[in-house]
């Protein structure tokens, strides 16, 4: 799934005054659409593990890749802008153990 963010978005104004940046939350928002797309409603999505590694800006195009994991429902993912990867993780449907 790629999305983008525009340079209007309400999240923007105050993350960061000079040099806005997309907020992480925005980011697993999409992550979260691109699972429930794929897969219908899920309840109680947890992410049990998430890295930020570069920045999305405000404008730039992004690719969310899922990929689903060895124990199901679970799925690892990355957010990518072309060939950088900007987040990595795991979503899991269900309750924590």
């Amino acid at each position: 799934m790629r999305f983008s963010i525009a340079p209007d978005h309400p999240c923007l104004p105050g993350h960061f005054p000079g040099r806005p940046l997309v907020p992480g939350v925005v980011i697993l928002d999409r992550v979260i659409e691109a699972v429930e797309a794929a897969h219908g409603p899920l309840d109680a999505l947890r992410l049990p593990q998430v890295k930020f590694l570069q920045p999305l800006l405000p404008g730039e195009t992004a690719e969310i890749e899922l990929t689903p994991a060895a124990d199901a429902p679970r799925w690892r993912f990355s957010v990518r802008r072309g060939e950088t990867v900007l987040a990595t993780g795991e979503v899991a449907a269900g309750a924590a153990p």
